[in-house]
Order: C-alpha cells, then sequence, then structure tokens
C-alpha cells in the first residue's frame, strides 16, 4: 500500500523530540520481525504510546498499524492522519469489523499494534487486559511481542496537563520475547501469561529509569510515587465511564 503519510508523520516525529533533547533507551528491537506478521501489545501510560510503540518496529523497517478507537478517526484533525497511516478504527459498541480487519492484515504481514488495557493506566501499573490480541494471533499464526513504554506519561497522560514542550525527558521502550499461540492453545492462559510479561517488562523500565525521584504524581504509588494505587485507579475509572458513555 501507498505511504504517503506515515513517513512524514514520523519525521516531524522524531525530529521534534530531537530538538526537545528527549533521552531515549529502546532495547530489544532485534526481536521485531524484519517480515511477516506480529501483534504487537504494549502497555499504555500516555496519548504518545502510539508513537513510542511505533518507534520500537523503526530499527527492523517496519511500519505499525494500531488499532485505535473510531472517535480518534472522526475527528477533523487526528482522522485524516490515522486513515492515511492505515491504522484500524475500532467501534467500541461493534468490535468484530475491527477484528476481522486486524487478522486479515496479520496474514497480509503487517504488524498489528495494540493497547490490551484498552485505555491509559492512572496506576502506571499493567491493567487487566484484554484476550484479542492473542487471539488475533492465534487466527493469523503470528507471534504475539509485549512491549513497555515508560516516561512518555511525564509529556502527556489523561488527567494531568500537557506538557509537550518539556525538555531532556526520558523515555524508556523495551522490547520482551516473542510468544506464540496456536489455534488450539489455552487463550485466557496466554493472556495472563502476556500480562505478567508486560508487567515484569514495565518493572524493568521503573526500576531501571534514570530519574528516580519519590513523591512525584507520575511515578507509581509501589515505587513512593503519588500515582494512584490500581485499586483507587479502578474506582476513578468506574466514576467516569458514566460520563464517557
Amino acid at each position: 500500500m501507498a505511504e504517503l503519510v506515515y513517513p512524514p508523520v514520523l519525521r516531524t516525529a522524531l525530529t521534534a523530540f530531537k530538538l526537545l533533547d528527549l533521552r531515549f533507551r529502546v532495547e530489544g528491537t532485534e526481536r521485531i520481525p524484519r517480515s511477516g506478521g506480529a501483534v504487537l501489545v504494549s502497555n499504555h501510560v500516555s496519548y504518545l504510546d502510539f508513537v513510542f510503540a511505533g518507534f520500537a518496529a523503526l530499527p527492523a523497517g517496519r511500519l505499525v498499524r494500531f488499532m485505535a478507537k473510531k472517535e480518534v478517526f472522526d475527528h477533523p484533525v487526528s482522522g485524516p492522519l490515522m486513515r492515511g497511516m492505515h491504522h484500524i478504527p475500532v467501534d467500541r459498541s461493534a468490535g468484530a469489523g475491527a477484528y476481522d480487519a486486524a487478522v486479515r492484515a496479520l496474514k497480509d504481514g503487517e504488524i498489528i499494534g495494540n493497547f490490551a488495557e484498552a485505555t491509559i493506566s492512572r496506576s502506571f501499573t499493567v491493567k487487566d487486559i484484554k484476550s484479542g490480541p492473542v487471539r488475533m494471533a492465534a487466527d493469523a499464526g503470528v507471534p504475539v511481542i509485549p512491549v513497555a513504554l515508560w516516561g512518555g506519561q511525564r509529556l502527556w497522560t489523561k488527567g494531568r496537563p500537557r506538557k509537550l514542550l518539556q525538555r531532556h525527558v526520558p523515555i524508556t521502550i523495551l522490547v520482551g520475547e516473542p510468544m506464540l499461540a496456536g489455534p488450539g492453545d489455552d487463550i485466557a492462559s496466554l493472556t495472563g501469561d502476556l500480562r505478567r510479561r508486560m508487567a515484569d517488562l514495565l518493572d524493568e523500565a521503573q526500576r531501571t529509569y534514570p530519574d528516580q525521584r519519590r513523591g512525584v504524581w507520575w511515578q507509581p504509588a509501589h515505587l513512593g510515587g503519588t500515582a494512584p494505587t490500581p485499586e483507587e485507579a479502578d474506582a476513578l475509572d468506574a466514576a467516569s465511564r458514566p460520563r464517557r458513555e
């Protein structure tokens, strides 16, 4: 397919991050296949995670097609960009179409990006995840690759003001070992294994992060930060759900 939009968007993002002197640590990119389909499953702490997760595939020369809520495609600015980059819209009230489109793309050799928590984690820990990524991988016969992102929440996340012009912020991107899922495998068990792998990767990213300040809002509670605990975050999400609907 023609790639008229994705490359210039990436170049613009890379230029902006270079000007801001964001301090990237990217590891495990050799685990991204240079050809063929794969499902890239990342934790979700920031509105910029699409960009950062996509960076994980750049050393392999790959572009990631992300699954994103339909509302993003309906926006007059982001919509044309998302369609131009061939991302996949997800209607949460009728997700079968997006699922089928993703499986077709995987069989065609694309890398599909998915945030299996379905929303940004306010606690900055890995929430319960959906089984969709594992089911897609099993149906398409491709690997699932876990990814951990950390640092982007300091720039723009749920419930906090945007600070997109901050300079020198460290950003960590860790790519884990691929998982294989077959048609007869236990999807629930594999989904649990995927979540554990994501949590372990995120814990590594957090504990090796260059800035280890305590008492800051962007640090999880179990590492001395003031972010909500997972239980408090669940309560906040439950309270905001009726307003979103």
